[in-house]
């Protein structure tokens, strides 16, 4: 009853933002009372075009210190996916986690005592990383596939002890997410006892279709440089040695199967890392994901385009896990487009590819039905209109199959 009840609340603060035109909304705070950790934790939402209520169904992208990064990943992804029709990801729901504890949550083992350069009381809640996957996995997850649009496919972003937390996942349950996107990872930690456990990890276990992108910022101290770090041992240049050390182990290691790709980034700090780290990361992970479209493919009157388009997706629903089908409005407009230069083979295999992917949309039958009312075959104009007002009731379609009705079918 009471899940009954937090739908309504959330449905209806959907629709009240949706109907207020002064209002731009990213997203919102959803909230789950956590067995596991034993306290309520909000969470950060957003689900893309604002709304519960469509057929689409999206990846998820779970954000590690969610509220300090979730407009920038909410704002990138946004135009990454939609960028001139040729999308470089898929659009994607955000779940954002801020911090309550965010020591014990990020970090994967309890330490004795505290780094120098940290405050007297770092050690003493630490160590409850591993819980807080449990908490992710068996609760928050369900939680937001129960009420959001959901795909399978799940992707993990953590920053700093973020990163260490990111890492801690991969090695410890390493299908709980598709991808990993790791951001200047506090992996000194624990004396780096945690490296070791992750580097043994890495060359052992098998991450096959599992892919990890790793970030690391310039933090080295004055007058250090790449060159002469590796021989370097002074506790301030720990962060970013550590991290080198991570990234020269999981290149050696390429039979474990784990799609991994990392990049220095000289001119950038620990706390502006990851913007460029989101962005080149998913630009990397769905690298498999942009259609590149030709001057050609526009002028071609065969079935070419629907058959790229098919092949394509195709190779994308094999890498998501999941079906993926090309965006209906997109694939509609070309097939107008095409029928408008009486390229009538091409337009009737879009409208067609249309039919087959969205069959409980009425507007790919209005389309098709559209088609054939340039060939001037009123028969199956009538039976396409017929089928989508069948689906939904739409007066443009009704208008269109009584003008019909009326000359007779003919």
């Amino acid at each position: 009853m009471k899940k009954i009840f937090f739908f309504i609340l959330l449905t209806t603060s959907y629709l009240a933002s949706a109907q207020d035109k002064n209002i731009i909304a990213i997203g919102k705070i959803d909230s789950i009372q956590s067995k596991i950790l034993g306290e309520m934790r909000k969470v950060w939402v957003h689900v893309p075009g604002g709304g519960l209520h469509g057929k689409t169904r999206y990846p998820v992208v779970y954000l590690l210190d969610g509220d300090a990064h979730f407009t920038s990943v909410v704002g990138m992804i946004q135009q990454l996916s939609s960028v001139n029709g040729n999308n470089f990801c898929p659009e994607m729901i955000v779940v954002a986690i801020p911090n309550t504890d965010r020591r014990r949550d990020l970090t994967p083992t309890h330490v004795d005592s505290d780094p120098p350069f940290m405050d007297s009381t770092f050690s003493k809640n630490t160590g409850g990383g591993n819980n807080f996957l449990s908490f992710i996995e068996k609760e928050l997850i369900p939680h937001i596939d129960s009420l959001y649009p959901t795909e399978p496919y799940k992707m993990l972003i953590g920053h700093s002890f973020g990163g260490l937390a990111v890492m801690n996942a991969l090695v410890n349950r390493p299908k709980l997410f598709n991808s990993y996107i790791c951001i200047d990872p506090s992996m000194w930690y624990d004396h780096m006892n945690f490296l070791k456990t992750t580097k043994k990890a890495l060359s052992t276990q098998k991450f096959a279709g599992t892919s990890l992108y790793l970030g690391i910022a310039n933090t080295m101290s004055e007058g250090m440089t790449l060159a002469k770090l590796p021989k370097d041992t002074t506790a301030m240049n720990g962060h970013i040695r550590s991290i080198f050390e991570l990234d020269k182990h999981a290149k050696a290691n390429p039979q474990n199967g784990l799609r991994y790709k990392s990049k220095y980034y000289p001119d950038d700090t620990h706390s502006s890392a990851p913007l460029i780290t989101e962005y080149d990361a998913l630009r990397f992970i769905f690298d498999f994901y942009p259609l590149n479209l030709t001057q050609k493919d526009f002028n071609d009157s065969t079935t070419a385009l629907a058959d790229k388009y098919l092949k394509h997706y195709t190779l994308v629903s094999k890498q998501m896990g999941h079906k993926v089908a090309p965006p209906e409005n997109a694939i509609n407009t070309m097939g107008y487009q095409a029928l408008g230069s009486k390229q009538f083979r091409k337009a009737e295999s879009l409208f067609k590819l249309n039919i087959a992917n969205y069959p409980e949309s009425g507007n790919v039958y209005d389309s098709y039905g559209d088609y054939f009312v340039a060939k001037k075959d009123n028969a199956s104009a009538i039976a396409q209109f017929e089928k989508a007002l069948s689906v939904m009731e739409n007066a443009d379609t009704r208008k269109k199959l009584d003008e019909l009705r009326t000359r007779g079918g003919k």
